[in-house]
């Protein structure tokens, strides 16, 4: 392994281990065991090779919840069925990879900070509603509609934030896939119900 690769590598442990804010190029050269001057070297920046490195895991990460998330249409479940174990599989992937979920709250708030990192930030976020979009109507991505994408998609991915976020604040009331169907449930309820 060469020494960008080592760096790279360093910087995924790092970012897992502390963060962004608390990674220092001491810590990644620590990790990779090569030289302070080697990243600059490689990467031009701190930064850039901790972007690099979050893409990296975030992309790592996001092939293997794509592949456990069940898509509605699975033969022998109903869509309720098939949602609710969805959830499930999802809220199993935060309780086994806490540090992934953390760590794209934490590319959300760098983005804010760093102007150059909000593009890359909304491209994955649009890639997001539309991959959700094609798991929840079993549909090839790229045939999901736009519309569909803004809506479905949007709403789902909404969701995943914020029930993850609670679980990541309150892991001893975490939901499960029931809670998240019945509240939805409950919440379609009240839209529906006519009012006086």
């Amino acid at each position: 392994m060469g020494n960008r690769e080592a760096l790279l590598d360093g910087a995924r442990a790092c970012l897992l281990d502390k963060g962004f804010d608390r990674t220092s190029v001491r810590d990644i050269a620590t990790a990779a065991g090569v030289s302070m001057a080697a990243i600059g070297y490689h990467f031009g920046s701190r930064e850039n090779l901790l972007f690099q490195a979050l893409f990296s895991l975030l992309d790592e990460w996001g092939d293997v919840a794509g592949r456990v998330l069940v898509p509605v249409g699975e033969p022998g479940l109903s869509p309720a069925a098939a949602y609710e174990r969805l959830w499930d599989d999802l809220l199993a992937q935060v309780r086994a990879h806490p540090k992934m979920w953390l760590m794209s709250v934490d590319l959300f708030m760098q983005a804010q900070r760093q102007p150059d990192l909000l593009p890359h930030v909304t491209d994955g976020v649009r890639q997001g509603r539309s991959g959700m979009a094609g798991i929840l109507t079993s549909t090839v991505e790229s045939d999901v509609p736009d519309r569909t994408v803004r809506t479905i998609g949007m709403v789902q991915m909404a969701l995943m934030s914020g029930v993850v976020i609670q679980m990541l604040s309150d892991p001893e009331n975490a939901p499960t896939g029931a809670d998240v169907v019945a509240g939805l449930r409950a919440l379609v309820a009240l839209i529906d119900e006519e009012k006086p």
